[in-house]
């Protein structure tokens, strides 16, 4: 097993020697921490697709230090392209576009005549991709189907052993990975729910986007990742709570004889619990709750270890459509239901 080295924001140069290697090195962006192997190389793609033991049709995010870096490799901008790089990149967006034939390799795409792009607003990892002088992929680091990592903690349980090292850069900031926009066809479409929400797209581009794209069919390969396979799943089944179902839900954590595992937020949280309720706080908004989701999956996955997870809803609106669609990603769209 090889030794998992943690390289801080200082050590960028080592971790971009590893990637030119053809070695994985996990990397923090805004988002959640990816993982990264030169993109141009396709036998360390194919050790990233191991490590994480993800299925070989989910096509891999090109991270790129410069819009420069990725245009080496897009055919087609489209319509609305540079409008949005110029609006965001860096930052939480990630954008599928035509790529020039046979500029990356089909593990890369999945197979496609596209890739997505994203150039992160983290300086520190830009900063390894431009000096390890190639973009890199960058799927969340963890093992497939669980949590997504937003700290080197998390991404050290999954991989530790597995790869050549992190780079640590503390905590990340949004919570939830970036938002997908596919730039690939005639109608823009958003792929993934992020940070940047559908009314930025739509503003900066002057046209209403289609938001309803997030899943694909049992035989049909997904133009970006989290579309068609189960993803951020604990091992304990998660139950999304309504607003006003928590009283039931609490009433029936308590009759359990078990532990039962609560992401609620605050105020749910300073009333009197039953013993056996597990409390994971959510904070007080939206923001807050988006940020903490990963941390508190992971929480009751590997430090509290209870088998039901009650976890609050929000409507799906604006940032609460990215948190939404991971929560139900995590649990299956199962609710708790209130016995009448």
């Amino acid at each position: 097993m090889m030794i998992t080295k943690i390289y801080s924001p200082a050590e960028t140069k080592k971790a971009a020697e590893e990637i030119k290697l053809g070695e994985l090195i996990a990397f923090p962006t805004e988002t959640v921490y990816g993982l990264g192997a030169d993109a141009t190389n396709e036998q360390a793609v194919k050790r990233v697709y191991l490590a994480k033991g993800r299925p070989s049709d989910n096509p891999l995010i090109v991270t790129v230090s410069s819009p420069e870096m990725a245009a080496e490799y897009i055919a087609d901008y489209g319509q609305y392209g540079e409008k949005l790089i110029k609006a965001f990149w860096p930052g939480p967006l990630t954008l599928v576009f035509k790529i020039k034939p046979g500029s990356l390799s089909p593990v890369v795409t999945g197979g496609l005549s596209t890739a997505a792009f994203r150039m992160p607003e983290n300086e520190t990892t830009r900063k390894m991709i431009a000096q390890a002088g190639v973009p890199i992929v960058g799927p969340s680091a963890n093992s497939s189907g669980k949590p997504s990592p937003t700290t080197a903690q998390h991404v050290f349980h999954d991989m530790e052993g597995k790869i050549a090292g992190i780079l640590d850069d503390g905590p990340t900031a949004v919570g939830v990975e970036s938002t997908i926009v596919d730039l690939s066809t005639s109608e823009p479409a958003i792929l993934r729910p992020g940070g940047i929400i559908s009314e930025q797209i739509e503003k900066t581009i002057g046209l209403s986007v289609d938001s309803d794209q997030h899943k694909v069919g049992a035989n049909e390969t997904p133009k970006a990742p989290g579309m068609k396979y189960k993803h951020y799943a604990p091992a304990a089944q998660v139950l999304i709570v309504r607003p006003n179902d928590w009283k039931q839900a609490l009433a029936w954590a308590g009759s359990q004889s078990e532990n039962i595992g609560i992401m609620a937020p605050s105020q749910i949280l300073k009333g009197s619990l039953p013993a056996n309720v597990l409390p994971y706080d959510m904070g007080n908004d939206l923001a807050s709750a988006t940020h903490r989701l990963f941390d508190g999956l992971r929480y009751f996955d590997n430090e509290q270890k209870v088998n039901w997870i009650l976890a609050c809803s929000f409507e799906e609106k604006g940032l609460g459509a990215a948190y939404m669609n991971r929560l139900k990603k995590s649990s299956g769209g199962t609710y708790f239901e209130p016995q009448d």
